[in-house]
């Protein structure tokens, strides 16, 4: 491989960093062509690519172009590929994490999401967490209550003085 090849991988590895939301070492050692298949389509669904890229490459692509990605160079050693995710980042971590526990082949070894480097157990805490559309759910839910709370009890004093009112109809007519 020549030296402008080089460049042109380097450079296709700085556009994914930059592009992506998170990114996930992983080693996948060991796993058959139809195991990667799997993890790419279901990483598809995620918005997310998983992509082989030389070691050194990527670590020079950090060095010059994306330096705030410097602590994920240390998990670039060996047979390592890379998970680029652009949607939910979230939502990729669970995907590859899922994955990882149906092949033990594959493991995920570091993260990087927010300007920050993640360890594994990092990793693990985001992908328990409820999708996106769950935690609005949520967050919605918590906003709306107390307004039903206040709208239950002024309806309970309308509803209580109908009760009363035919109560005492009732007994007139009776």
């Amino acid at each position: 491989m020549d030296r402008k090849q080089k460049e042109a991988l380097r450079e296709s590895a700085t556009a994914r960093f930059k592009k992506s939301n998170a990114v996930i070492v992983a080693e996948y050692r060991g796993l058959t062509v139809e195991e990667l298949t799997q993890l790419r389509v279901s990483l598809r669904q995620a918005s997310a690519e998983f992509r082989v890229i030389k070691n050194r490459i990527a670590k020079k692509s950090i060095g010059l172009e994306v330096q705030e990605m410097e602590g994920l160079s240390k998990a670039l050693v060996g047979p390592v590929g890379v998970i680029c995710a652009y949607g939910d980042s979230a939502q990729a971590t669970k995907a590859a994490l899922n994955f990882e526990k149906d092949h033990p082949n594959f493991k995920v070894t570091a993260g990087y999401m927010e300007e920050a480097a993640l360890s594994k157990a990092q990793l693990q805490a985001i992908a328990d967490l409820p999708s996106k559309e769950v935690l609005l759910g949520q967050l919605v839910g918590t906003l709306i209550a107390p307004h039903r709370g206040i709208l239950g009890v002024l309806n309970g004093v309308n509803r209580n003085l109908v009760q009363v009112i035919n109560a005492i109809k009732d007994k007139k007519t009776s």
